[in-house]
């Protein structure tokens, strides 16, 4: 898998690269110091994986994660960082980011946590893991819990696609029906579950197993 990498401090970037380049399975294919370059780069080639700092100059890693997701929407976005707030997951989550891990566990789950966005699965470190179910809202999950019998397999499909991130155009195209059909059942399953972002679907797929690879 093709990664590229993104953080304003030298050493922590050549940590990273040095852990990365010692799997066979990953080909690291560029880095960037700032915000600006970081998106630039990663517009150009495409990587399959962005490992991004949230706090680099030019333009925050938040930035970059929306603007590189609206161009490339394809890419993955992998946020390592040590920020803890709850309100960081959130947001990213709403931008699309399908990984966020804190630098003091990078050791031992950043190469766990590219795998498994590299292969359309979603990554939260366990430390904040259980804020972002919590943040998507206690309460709605229950009333959806009692709800999950009214979706279709095909609602659920949707749901689950879109909570790792695909792009309406790109569940279309995965289970073969008009991007049309995939807003309606979008809309439709989120309706029934009472939920108003995607937040709180993620949250919903992650406490419901959705979202477990293999």
């Amino acid at each position: 898998m093709r990664v590229f990498l993104a953080d304003d401090h030298p050493v922590v970037l050549a940590g990273i690269k040095a852990l990365l380049a010692a799997d066979p399975e990953i080909d690291v294919v560029g880095e960037a110091r700032d915000g600006q370059t970081a998106l630039r780069t990663a517009i150009r080639l495409r990587p399959d994986v962005l490992v991004l700092d949230l706090s680099m100059p030019g333009l925050s890693g938040m930035d970059v994660t929306r603007q590189l997701l609206a161009e490339c929407p394809g890419c993955k976005v992998l946020v390592l960082t040590v920020h803890e707030d709850r309100a960081y997951v959130r947001k990213l989550l709403e931008f699309g980011a399908v990984g966020y891990v804190l630098k003091r566990s990078a050791s031992e789950d950043l190469l766990r946590a590219v795998h498994a966005v590299a292969t359309g699965g979603i990554y939260l470190d366990p430390a904040i893991a259980g804020q972002a179910i919590d943040s998507a809202g206690s309460g709605q999950h229950d009333d959806g819990q009692g709800r999950e019998a009214d979706l279709s397999e095909r609602e659920v499909d949707v749901l689950r696609l879109t909570a790792l991130g695909h792009s309406n155009k790109a569940i279309a195209a995965l289970l073969r029906v008009g991007v049309k059909s995939v807003e309606t059942y979008k809309s439709r399953a989120m309706d029934k579950l009472g939920f108003h972002s995607r937040v709180e679907l993620v949250g919903y797929a992650l406490g419901h197993g959705w979202l477990a690879e293999g």
